[in-house]
């Protein structure tokens, strides 16, 4: 790999991309510079994906060669993982996990002793010292070696924890739950079942290779069919790391991100717990939550694309509440990243105060029409530099004017450049959308 880190860690197809030599030798980085002021541990968890336990057993080993101790949490959550590094004396953390992709891929993404993701200008001195200073690193030998110990008990702390967050039975709600086959797998069911809620599970029997695989958040296709043939009150998606929460009302409809934060910074404003009644949120959130704050008398704090800028945001400016579309929601109560389950917990909480059905709730925000095209690409760069991809978008720009927007971005996590269009009407919007797509390939395509 050229350059290591992206928007949310290193990423890569395993095996060929992220290799185990490549684990081995970030591990020793890590463990030189995050450990270098203190003798300590580092704590690793991973999804379930095939290819986790190979590269953990990788970072693992380049962590021990450095003199730093290693502690395997095993299959975790992403901010499950964040909790335990920040729980302990930790003096950094590492989940392996590529979040919502497939399989093939994997990822390795670092925490402080706090449980914050590294800030950019860590990332790139670790990238410096890994291409420049490798073999400079210390090799310590006898009683200078790290151990390396695996203790996947720690997650039954993370679940109290997470329970430790509501104040009710979930009694008498009825809810499917679909954990994408991945990390939330067993902990997610655990935890609403120990909440009150009557729990019908799917997608929670990871063999390794079936983690996103059409269903979880990505896929809110299956958990509406789910709800609609159980009866359901709702459904919850988690994704492959279980940071993410995408929601579906009893009818099934698919209540994402945007909705969902809406719904909790109005039980927070009505709570008079919503610090300078101010939501964070990303370009890529819906123009209907920009109307439905302004109807409410919120603030917005708007960031580029990225969990790591939106919490960001919120530390600059001390606010409380978070997220994106894509149903990452950090709630900074309680934790430093997005947490599906907690999110889960925290919207199930709502209903069962409020009395009112997720429909009901949902109904907070109207979703103008949205398309989102990802284009495989080549190449990332150079896409903005481009007459002809510039010409496009200008001219849909020109012909939605002020009744909606365009916007094209390159994927921080894989090879796509993503065009999403806004506007009142979607047939328009697809061909639109279409138009831009096929420029796009013809010039930055396979």
């Amino acid at each position: 790999m050229g350059k290591l880190f992206g928007t949310d860690g290193i990423r890569g197809e395993a095996n060929r991309e992220l290799t185990p030599e490549l684990a081995f030798n970030i591990g020793r980085v890590a463990a030189w510079y995050l450990g270098r002021e203190q003798r300590g541990e580092i704590i690793i968890g991973r999804d379930p994906r095939l290819s986790g336990a190979m590269l953990e057993a990788a970072l693992a080993a380049g962590i021990a060669s450095v003199g730093l101790d290693v502690r395997l949490a095993g299959v975790v959550t992403t901010p499950g993982q964040a909790w335990l590094t920040r729980n302990s004396d930790a003096v950094a953390g590492c989940m392996i996990s590529a979040s919502h992709n497939s399989m093939e891929d994997n990822g390795l993404k670092f925490v402080n002793t706090w449980g914050f993701k590294l800030e950019d200008s860590q990332e790139a001195d670790m990238e410096q010292l890994y291409h420049n200073k490798l073999d400079s690193i210390p090799r310590p030998t006898g009683a200078g070696v790290g151990r390396i110990i695996r203790d996947e008990a720690m997650i039954e702390g993370y679940a109290k924890f997470l329970l430790s967050t509501i104040g009710r039975s979930f009694s008498g709600l009825k809810v499917v739950l679909d954990c994408a086959n991945g990390a939330g797998s067993f902990l997610a069911p655990q935890v609403l079942k120990s909440a009150g809620a009557q729990v019908q599970v799917i997608h929670a029997s990871p063999d390794g290779i079936n983690i996103n695989r059409n269903c979880g958040s990505t896929y809110p296709e299956a958990i509406a069919n789910a709800v609609r043939s159980q009866k359901a009150d709702l459904g919850l998606a988690l994704d492959g790391d279980a940071d993410r929460l995408i929601a579906v009302d009893a009818q099934g409809n698919v209540v994402d991100g945007d909705q969902i934060m809406l719904i909790v910074a109005r039980h927070l404003q009505e709570q008079g717990q919503l610090k300078s009644n101010t939501l964070v949120v990303t370009v890529m959130s819906n123009l209907g939550l920009t109307l439905a704050a302004r109807k409410l008398g919120l603030n917005l704090v708007t960031t580029k694309v990225g969990d790591r800028y939106v919490l960001e945001a919120m530390l600059q400016g001390d606010y409380t509440l978070g997220g994106e579309q894509s149903g990452h929601i950090i709630l900074r109560k309680y934790s430093t990243t997005g947490d599906g389950i907690l999110s889960a917990l925290q919207l199930m909480e709502i209903i069962s105060t409020t009395g009112r059905s997720l429909e009901e709730l949902a109904g907070i925000m109207e979703k103008l029409p949205q398309v989102l095209y990802n284009v495989k690409v080549v190449d990332k760069t150079g896409w903005d530099k481009n007459p002809a991809i510039a010409a496009s978008i200008q001219q849909a720009e020109d012909i939605l004017a002020e009744n909606g927007r365009v916007l094209v971005r390159p994927s921080g996590t894989e090879a796509l450049i993503r065009v999403m269009l806004e506007g009142p009407e979607q047939t328009q919007l697809e061909e639109l959308a279409g138009q831009i797509a096929q420029v796009i390939r013809e010039q930055q395509g396979e």
